[in-house]
């Protein structure tokens, strides 16, 4: 039997125990990540529409001291995102049939609006908040849209907007999520298209990349282009240096809209 220094051999074993932890939970990350880079969608939608699958994400909006749009856009983007590779939607987690039935049916979204005591009562629902410069989002773990928690099927975001803001150039090593600004999407929908496009930034990364985003809780930044920067980053999707969000179609904008489109960035 190996022998250790007085009062090092617990030292020893907590890095033994830490790196192994470490390991496995990266084992984790590159299982979760794979079923991701797989894709999205293949299954048509059930007869019933009770039955069709959505994820629901809500927005903190106060009446007093709303945030800033673009960084509730950020907020929305990087909870979606950390919800689809959190640990408890991979093998044998508590979210992952709940979630893989959605991943595997088309992917809709639907955001909602918060405020007070609603807001307090739907972070007790399964999901992941994000706060980014004061602006918090939760996205949920999905599920049938006729079994939504009544905590969440209560709250509505109809009417609900932000003044367009312009917070200046974004960090360069983050990913920049470009927003079609011709469109003049809702607040809403805007918030359901930048998920889409951090789930698909991604899946569309190297696991490595995707790890060292995951370490920087997948920060993004939201920023809108007019349509002579949308016809540069069209021309990056079709070199596949940035990854787009084609739109179905079901609210606000016509069935093949490019909505978002997602550059990577320096990991």
């Amino acid at each position: 039997m190996a022998s250790f220094p007085e009062g090092t051999a617990g030292v020893r074993d907590s890095g033994d125990a830490a790196e192994a932890e470490l390991s496995t939970g990266i084992a984790g990350f590159r299982i979760r990540h794979a079923e991701l880079a797989r894709g999205y969608g293949g299954l048509g939608d059930p007869e019933d529409p009770a039955m069709v699958q959505a994820m629901q994400m809500v927005l903190h909006i106060p009446k007093i001291d709303p945030p800033r749009r673009g960084a509730l856009l950020e907020a929305a983007a990087a909870a979606t995102v950390a919800l689809c590779l959190d640990e408890r939607v991979g093998p044998d987690g508590e979210w992952e049939q709940r979630f893989l039935a959605w991943k595997r049916s088309r992917i809709r979204k639907v955001a909602r609006r918060a405020r007070g005591a609603q807001w307090l009562a739907a972070n007790e629902v399964d999901g992941v908040t994000v706060e980014v410069d004061g602006a918090q989002a939760r996205a949920f773990v999905p599920g049938r849209v006729g079994e939504v928690d009544l905590r969440i099927r209560r709250l509505q975001i109809n009417g609900t907007d932000l003044e367009h803001d312009d917070p200046g150039p974004a960090d360069p090593d983050l990913p920049v999520l470009w927003v079609n600004a011709k469109l003049g999407m809702t607040l809403g929908k805007a918030a359901a298209q930048v998920g889409h496009a951090s789930m698909l930034l991604a899946g569309a990364l190297t696991v490595d990349e995707a790890l060292r985003w995951s370490q920087r809780e997948f920060r993004c930044a939201v920023r809108e282009s007019g349509p002579e920067q949308w016809a540069s980053l069209c021309e990056q999707v079709s070199r596949g240096q940035a990854v787009a969000v084609r739109d179905a179609g079901f609210t606000e904008v016509a069935p093949g809209s490019m909505t978002v489109i997602a550059v990577p960035g320096q990991y």
